[in-house]
């Protein structure tokens, strides 16, 4: 940490009445955030959230053509949010604005990329699950928080009131990019997997009707990070607000099917068949409306294309940036991505993996 960049975060602190705040750092993850635990003279714990603004490549601007979006960077193609704090804080107003728990925000400084949040705690749920607490409440109200999130059609282009965050949609470019991950960087972890130009044709050919299906009903606000890593357990609130939210900024306009896949495909934790049949039929009993067979083929094939789109991310993550505890996580997502492609409407996708992906690259 530059001295510079010390003596920024000690100034905004002193102006929000935090300067005589003991600071603990907290564990990172796999962004380019860092946080840290306030505990202020007086008053509860608080969270203080680190985004240095020149870590990442550019968040897409709304009217960004898909050329410009490429030549911006990864971030800008695949609608990521850069780490933006003003991203943070419009999402954060939105989803208390639908009653769910999302951190307050205390102070925040977008231009500096620091923010003081609202302290949720340490029960994430795969910590609380672990420790021996019933996994089937906690399932059951994250499956009733999407309800009351899907239950809305978001505004159609921002978030937040005085602080605005356009709300785009997880379109074609996205979801390209989403799906190539796994076909760039498994090969550079897994070399026995190694598809000619005539296995990327067909990959692209595969995915090509799935990414219409998603961007054709892209309708509701998609969390997009939404597994038991980023979801806190608040037993004193009621109903779906006892799920405390985070990691929410690269929200977008998604299909309602992505962070069902989230939770239910988690990597850090293995769902149960079980558990996910109970979670789709929760979903589904609160949406009555819904037709049950074009639903569960859509969690299917977008759950598919997320899998692999993870298992590309984690390849990366160990390949790129040196990160071997994430190469544990494959074979539980290959599990998952087997699931999937047991779908009959999936046999061209099965057939794809069954004839360029050798055995021993599914590990």
């Amino acid at each position: 940490m530059s001295s510079d960049r010390e003596a920024l975060k000690a100034r905004f602190l002193a102006e929000a009445g935090l300067g005589q705040a003991r600071r603990q750092p907290l564990t990172g993850d796999a962004s380019t955030r860092a946080y840290e635990r306030l505990y202020p003279l007086d008053g509860p714990s608080l969270i203080f959230m680190d985004q240095p603004p020149k870590a990442e490549t550019a968040a897409c601007p709304p009217d960004a053509s898909p050329e410009e979006r490429r030549a911006l960077g990864f971030n800008a193609a695949y609608r990521l949010a850069a780490g933006r704090v003003d991203a943070f804080v419009a999402c954060a107003r939105y989803l208390k604005d639908q009653g769910l728990s999302a951190p307050g925000i205390v102070a925040f400084d977008a231009a500096a990329g620091l923010a003081v949040l609202e302290d949720l705690g340490d029960g994430l749920f795969a910590q609380e699950i672990a420790q021996g607490h019933d996994e089937a409440p906690l399932y059951d109200a994250a499956i009733d928080a999407l309800v009351v999130l899907h239950s809305v059609s978001p505004p159609p282009s921002t978030i937040g009131e005085e602080l605005a965050w356009p709300l785009l949609t997880y379109d074609e470019l996205a979801l390209t990019m989403a799906s190539d991950l796994f076909v760039e960087w498994l090969p550079k972890l897994r070399p026995a997997f190694a598809p000619d130009a005539a296995a990327t044709r067909a990959w692209e050919a595969v995915w090509t009707p799935i990414r219409a299906r998603a961007e054709a009903e892209a309708e509701v606000f998609c969390h997009r990070d939404y597994h038991a890593e980023n979801l806190i357990w608040l037993p004193e609130r009621e109903g779906p607000a006892r799920v405390g939210l985070i990691d929410f900024q690269d929200a977008v306009k998604a299909h309602r099917v992505w962070d069902l896949s989230m939770l239910l495909h988690d990597a850090r934790r293995q769902v149960t068949p079980e558990r996910e049949e109970a979670a789709l039929e929760r979903y589904l009993a609160a949406h009555p409306d819904l037709d049950r067979v074009k639903f569960l083929s859509d969690y299917h094939a977008l759950g598919a294309l997320n899998v692999a789109r993870i298992i590309g991310i984690f390849a990366r993550l160990v390949v790129r940036d040196g990160k071997p505890k994430y190469e544990g996580f494959l074979p539980r997502l290959w599990g998952y991505l087997d699931l999937c492609l047991a779908d009959p409407a999936l046999g061209d996708l099965k057939a794809w993996f069954d004839e360029y992906v050798p055995a021993e690259a599914r590990r």
